[in-house]
């Protein structure tokens, strides 16, 4: 199998407070967060990264989290140092930082602009300062207010803003109001998405008794994308709206079932080879991951993805997308045969969920966009 497009995610796992539906692999330190010794720890596991790039061109880079913006821009800029001296970094790369808007104040946008970060990805989620208290967040209305501007001050001519839907309490009203005002910012990109109550998070142990009927969120949904399509942004995936074609590079990468590096505490990495597709990820727990960077230890499984698994990995990420995928991709990036895919996507077609819009070419149809988990799921290997 030909490698497919490498992308590097860095994942900074600290937060000032954790928010009540969040999932992700993040710790509550703020101020109190061990930043150095934790680049100290990052730097060494870049290192043992760049030999699994084996010499391959960096397309993009992303920092997640957890709230990068906790980091300097003085630290942002010796960490991506530390990138460009170990990988070969492509000259148009991409670069992405997570930023909070109570906290991006460590740094102005034009700073982590000097440092090297090409695209900030805000996480505002409301505009409503009562919606914003009920999220658990540390902004206000006015934070990201203030930081949409900067970002334009700075000529920053890619930035997101992360926006969430079906919120306690919300109505439709509320909702397209939040989206109004966003686009009002006029950011590049905008990923819109519905709060889902995720396992092992505040809400999913104590829902709120107030959230939003199923057809009250489609009535949110169908509204909201029309709002964003005549102010000229194209939805390109199921949750990210463009405009003029600035599409997440590193987020396509994923989708389109590329491969990506992993650095940083609970980082997941995908990697191809000759002989298949591998996964891997480095302890989650920040202290565990310093301590075995510092011993040297850093060591991972790597996982290969079985046949089975690999289509249903690629279906589960390429049918996200509008425009689908061609079925030469699916034979260059899966290592299977197009048979296989004739196969798979046979029942799916029949009941309207997808369609081919060419002889090699498939893509979600509207209802396989509204009933997407279904769709995916149609694809789980029947051992499952």
């Amino acid at each position: 199998m030909r490698p497919p497009p490498l992308s590097l995610y860095v994942h900074l796992p600290w937060c000032v407070r954790k928010c009540p539906y969040c999932d992700f692999n993040s710790h509550t330190a703020g101020a109190d967060a061990p930043r150095q010794r934790y680049l100290d720890a990052l730097l060494v596991d870049l290192e043992q990264e760049a030999a699994r790039a084996a010499g391959r061109h960096i397309e993009t880079v992303f920092l997640g989290g957890g709230t990068p913006s906790l980091f300097s821009p003085q630290e942002i800029a010796r960490l991506l140092r530390g990138v460009n001296s170990l990988f070969q970094v492509a000259d148009a790369a991409e670069v992405t930082m997570e930023a909070n808007p109570g906290t991006v104040e460590c740094g102005s946008p034009a700073g982590y602009q000097e440092a090297g970060i090409t695209r900030l990805s805000i996480g505002v989620q409301s505009l409503n300062d009562a919606a914003l208290k009920r999220l658990g967040r540390i902004h206000n209305r006015d934070d990201a207010v203030r930081v949409a501007r900067e970002c334009h001050a700075a000529a920053f001519d890619s930035f997101n803003i992360d926006l969430m839907h079906g919120l306690p309490g919300q109505n439709v009203r509320q909702a397209l109001d939040d989206v109004q005002a966003v686009i009002e910012l006029e950011p590049a990109h905008i990923s819109w998405y519905q709060l889902t109550l995720e396992p092992n998070t505040v809400f999913f142990a104590r829902p709120p008794q107030d959230l939003p009927a199923e057809d009250t969120v489609y009535e949110i949904q169908e509204k909201g994308a029309l709002l964003l399509a005549d102010a000229g942004y194209r939805q390109y995936e199921v949750s990210a709206f463009a405009r003029d074609a600035q599409v997440c590079r590193h987020n396509v990468n994923y989708w389109l079932f590329g491969d990506y590096l992993a650095a940083g505490a609970g980082a997941h990495g995908k990697l191809t080879a000759d002989n298949g597709i591998y996964r891997y990820r480095k302890a989650a727990n920040p202290q565990q991951y310093m301590m075995a960077m510092e011993a040297g230890d850093g060591d991972v499984a790597m996982n290969p993805v079985a046949g089975g698994e690999i289509l249903f990995e690629f279906m589960l990420n390429s049918l996200r997308l509008s425009d689908g995928f061609d079925a030469d991709l699916f034979v260059a990036r899966t290592g299977l045969d197009v048979g296989r895919l004739e196969a798979a996507m046979g029942p799916a077609c029949e009941k309207g969920l997808v369609a081919r819009d060419a002889e090699s070419r498939w893509r979600p149809t509207d209802l396989g966009r509204r009933f997407l988990n279904d769709l995916q799921a149609s694809f789980l290997p029947h051992d499952a």
